[in-house]
């Protein structure tokens, strides 16, 4: 299992906090994601990550990974 820490540009409330959460957690072979919107990003435990799967994922919620 491998840690992978995002910047996340574009979230102002928690509402962004739930959506960034929920994208990142539906991609596969992640288990267990912590999202901080004051720091602006995520930490992201993953099998093995993929960071273009997860870049995509926040793009489809409306965010970017910087």
């Amino acid at each position: 299992m491998e840690k992978m820490t995002l910047k996340i540009q574009g979230m102002t409330c928690k509402n962004c906090v739930a959506h960034v959460t929920k994208a990142l957690a539906s991609v596969d072979g992640v288990t267990s994601v912590k999202v901080n919107l004051k720091k602006g990003e995520a930490v992201i435990k993953a099998d093995s990550p993929n960071i273009d799967t997860l870049t995509s994922a926040v793009a489809t919620a409306g965010y970017q990974v910087i």
